[in-house]
């Protein structure tokens, strides 16, 4: 089996909802997104996906997220936009456009990260 990892930025605000804390303010990040792909069958130059094509499609899920208040986004509407939802997310855009998409990664700081996969 191999695995592949594609790595972005993006910057957006967000605020919890049903948290008591600092992080139910609105407040930003810049977040690390790491998308992985996992397969077994190599193409004929023995690549599993072209990283162009994976970086491509990732930067135009995350250009939905970019420079935006996340929780005006319809996709959250009335849903807290935690680390673990935006890694949701972007799992489910990525599916969308890349069959092979294994797990997305999202770090908020460099010491606390969520991923899904299913």
């Amino acid at each position: 089996m191999f695995e592949l990892k594609a790595q972005m930025y993006f910057a957006a605000a967000h605020h919890l909802l049903n948290y008591d804390g600092e992080c139910e303010n609105q407040h930003g990040h810049n977040w690390l997104v790491e998308a992985y792909v996992c397969g077994s069958k190599l193409d004929k130059s023995n690549i599993l996906i072209d990283y162009k094509v994976l970086k491509r499609e990732l930067k135009e899920v995350l250009n939905l997220l970019d420079h935006k208040d996340i929780n005006e986004l319809p996709y959250f509407a009335g849903v807290s936009p935690s680390s673990e939802m935006i890694s949701k997310f972007i799992y489910g855009e990525m599916k969308k456009r890349i069959s092979l998409i294994s797990k997305v990664s999202v770090w908020e700081t460099p010491t606390s990260c969520a991923t899904y996969y299913e």
